[in-house]
């Protein structure tokens, strides 16, 4: 079969394709036939060295796959052959506070991940794929959504009539609008484009500010909500959007930390922080507990992945060219 790997990070030219043996699924484990995976900002950030956890090179990439299960182990229960199924994101977090254990077992910089043909892996670590989903749409949930499902929910879960505010048009933040709309909420969003804007307002988005056009954003934030600010704002900026988010918040509200796409940082206005007596939570995706409550959501409402565009598993390359461009609104994908 085959994979890539990254024979050492720094460049896309380190990714290469690599023939590998066919793995044998042991007692409780499966034999996924993978068909689809899905590319993150976290690729990205550990292909650049910039991964905010240690990764170590020669792994195959990627966190985020569905497939078909082809071959089984002894005294497996949860799955039989022909099943679909979609992976989680941490494959030992299965529900419960996190541990930060689970940070040294990651696909992708820890071990290898789903940028492959086959892969043997745990049952534990798979749920179904709903039925109504493609595997391409599948492929886009183990990260991004289940990301924006856990900065929704938590010990405060968002409230119908509250509001929420998410930032640019990447997969966290799309599928937070919608999961945000189906909670009941009011949703205020940030872009760059009048043409991702209309996207954002396609897929329910209340208001929209360009921020190329206001640079300090908070400001319209909080004239859209009278002067109260957002209830929880979903931060994938990190250093270069905290300030103007935690203007944004209203006074105990939540800002669900994630990301850190926005590099340009400065220094945090500590007075504007002490004042919105916010509570900052930081987000690590989830549990296969929290994956199989959203999905209860995804099925009640029909809710649709959001793809910008899908390679084949022969461009690779260019796919990753294509994601690294930042030009896509959605999810990037890779058929197998």
């Amino acid at each position: 079969m085959q994979s890539y790997r990254f024979k050492q990070f720094g460049s896309l030219d380190y990714l290469v394709p690599h023939q590998e043996e066919m793995p044998e699924p042991q007692a409780r484990e499966v034999l996924v036939r993978i068909r689809a995976t899905s590319l993150n900002y976290r690729d990205l950030a550990i292909m650049n060295g910039q991964y905010t956890l240690p990764a170590g090179a020669g792994h195959i990439p990627l966190s985020d796959a569905a497939g078909d299960v082809v071959r089984v182990g002894e005294r497996v229960e949860r799955f039989k052959v022909g099943d679909r199924v979609v992976n989680t994101f941490m494959p030992r977090w299965f529900g419960g506070v996190f541990q930060a254990s689970s940070r040294n077992e990651l696909y992708g910089s820890d071990r290898d991940g789903w940028l492959t043909e086959y892969k043997v892996v745990s049952e534990e670590s798979l749920l179904s794929l709903p039925d109504y989903l493609s595997y391409e749409e599948g492929a886009t949930l183990p990260c991004a959504a289940v990301t924006a499902w856990a900065a929704l929910n938590g010990d405060r879960p968002i409230k119908a009539g509250e509001t929420v505010l998410t930032l640019g048009s990447g997969g966290v933040s799309l599928f937070a609008i919608q999961l945000a709309k189906s909670m009941g909420a009011k949703v205020i969003a940030t872009t760059s484009s009048e043409a991702k804007a209309v996207r954002l307002r396609t897929l329910g988005a209340d208001e929209v500010i360009n921020y190329v056009q206001h640079p300090q954003w908070s400001q319209e934030v909080l004239r859209l909500t009278n002067e109260q600010g957002v209830n929880r704002v979903v931060e994938v900026g990190g250093p270069g959007t905290l300030n103007q988010s935690i203007q944004s918040v209203c006074i105990g509200g939540e800002l669900a930390l994630i990301g850190f796409v926005a590099q340009d940082a400065a220094a945090i206005d500590f007075f504007s922080l002490f004042k919105s007596a916010a509570r900052f939570r930081v987000i690590s995706v989830g549990s296969r507990e929290d994956f199989e409550q959203m999905n209860r959501a995804l099925v009640q409402h029909k809710i649709m992945p959001v793809i910008d565009r899908v390679f084949p598993f022969t461009q690779v390359r260019e796919a990753w060219q294509y994601f690294g461009s930042r030009q896509h609104v959605g999810k990037v994908v890779i058929s197998h």
